[in-house]
């Protein structure tokens, strides 16, 4: 089976009989690792050559093995006849013929910012020059997105580099691309301390802002689908510090109205929820998600992934969530190999409804050499096993 066969398999009600293994994050382990896993020039990232995006993209898989990847859009196909790569004695630069104007590169940075596609930039900011204090505000702030034009993304050569990988690698791997929880984002709007205090005193503000990110969370979802993606990293952090309640009445149903929208475009969605899930696993399995993934057990809780089995008790597909510190950047191959055992093992016991997978990102110390041991041994033949249950 390929990758990408494997992971549809486990979306599927008999399971999978051979065993994926993914890692969350590819971008950062991108990013930390790029010396190692290809010998492409570095600005290959931000070139508008086709040829330059898929050799470095071919190398990182042929190098670590993983089985799914993240699709990226692209310059317009009017834009990239203008651009080209300048590389002189003061640095590297993307220049625009058309807008007369150049932009430096700057080569990966360890720990650094992420670098997506067409060069920008995802994070939040500690500092927020304007805080919306009322729902006008806010609809000033968060204007709603136009609907995407899927024929238009074809036509404008935005999906070019997407349908080229389709061709290429993504015959093997499964395509997915990221979206943000529509809570989680509200962290974009204020700060943390003004999310947490409003989710009590003005719920009504936080569900408007939830409502509006939702809104665009669900216009990345179908651009998502248009440029041929299968499954959504729906990808959420800090509400483990909600009350029970408070989680229940503000995240769970712009959650479950998003993983409804990403079921009717024909994709699988996959909730990863980071912190303590104690006091909230039925609210989390309320939200409807085809899999979950968590966190390894290492800030104070416990999220071993059996206890992960005895909760989901076969409601939907679960991801593994190998200790990417303790297991697979310090651990020897010995152990890497018992861990990946007993995760697998507790994926068979869920009908192989399963995807071995790490509790969070590839960490810079960890060598790429032992991701391809984390690969190798998840791919590893296990017909001699005992049969699934």
């Amino acid at each position: 089976m390929t990758g990408r066969e494997k992971i549809e398999a486990a979306f599927s009600a008999t399971g999978s009989a051979e065993m994926a293994a993914v890692i969350c994050y590819e971008t950062l382990y991108i990013r930390d690792h790029w010396e190692a896993l290809t010998d492409c020039p570095w600005w290959y990232r931000d070139s508008p050559v086709l040829e330059h995006q898929l050799a470095w993209r071919r190398d990182v898989q042929r190098t670590t093995g993983h089985d799914w990847f993240r699709l990226p859009s692209w310059y317009p196909r009017e834009q990239r006849k203008s651009l080209s790569i300048a590389e002189r004695t003061d640095g590297v630069f993307l220049v625009d013929a058309s807008a007369g104007t150049e932009r430096r590169l700057e080569p990966p940075s360890v720990s650094g910012q992420v670098q997506y596609e067409r060069g920008s930039t995802e994070g939040y900011s500690h500092s927020k020059p304007m805080m919306p204090a009322t729902t006008a505000e806010l609809d000033a702030t968060l204007p709603l997105l136009a609907e995407i034009d899927s024929e238009a993304i074809r036509a404008d050569g935005s999906a070019d580099l997407a349908d080229a990988l389709l061709a290429d690698v993504g015959r093997d791997l499964f395509p997915i691309l990221h979206v943000t929880s529509p809570l989680w984002h509200c962290f974009s709007s204020w700060q943390f301390e003004d999310v947490m205090t409003k989710c009590v005193l003005q719920p009504d503000l936080v569900s408007h802002a939830c409502g509006r990110f939702l809104q665009r969370a669900k216009v990345a979802v179908r651009r998502a689908r248009a440029l041929g993606a299968q499954g959504i990293w729906l990808e959420e952090c800090m509400t483990d510090m909600l009350s029970p309640d408070c989680f229940a009445q503000l995240n769970v149903p712009p959650l479950a109205e998003l993983v409804s929208t990403i079921r009717a475009t024909g994709m699988k969605s996959i909730y990863y929820y980071c912190g303590n899930p104690a006091g909230k696993w039925e609210s989390i399995l309320d939200v409807g998600a085809d899999a979950l993934s968590f966190e390894e057990s290492k800030k104070g809780f416990d999220t071993d992934i059996e206890t992960i089995m005895d909760k989901v008790a076969g409601r939907c597909v679960v991801l593994g969530n190998l200790d990417s510190i303790g297991v697979l950047q310090d651990a020897a191959e010995g152990e890497l190999a018992t861990e990946i055992n007993r995760q697998v093992a507790a994926g068979q016991s869920n009908a192989s409804r399963f995807v071995m997978s790490l509790g969070s990102p590839v960490t810079p110390g960890t060598p790429v050499s032992k991701v391809r041991q984390y690969c190798d041994l998840t791919h590893r033949d296990r017909s001699a096993a005992e049969p699934r249950t």
